[in-house]
């Protein structure tokens, strides 16, 4: 999938060593890396991995 050059240069690079397997967040780059500029983990009273999420998801 082709970068969108109207997205901003910090959304379009790839935060390195994550991976996103959510195929219609619009932070996935079509190869399995996230392309936001930052994200965000919740809730914050999680008390393992799998109570977590990605509370930078944005849907297409």
């Amino acid at each position: 999938m082709a970068k969108d050059p109207s997205q901003p240069a910090q959304e379009r690079e790839c935060i390195q060593r994550v991976r996103c397997d959510v195929a219609n967040c619009r932070y996935n780059d079509g190869g399995s890396r996230c392309t936001a500029r930052d994200i965000r983990v919740s809730p914050a009273f999680a008390a393992c991995q799998s109570d977590t999420s990605c509370a930078t998801f944005q849907a297409r």
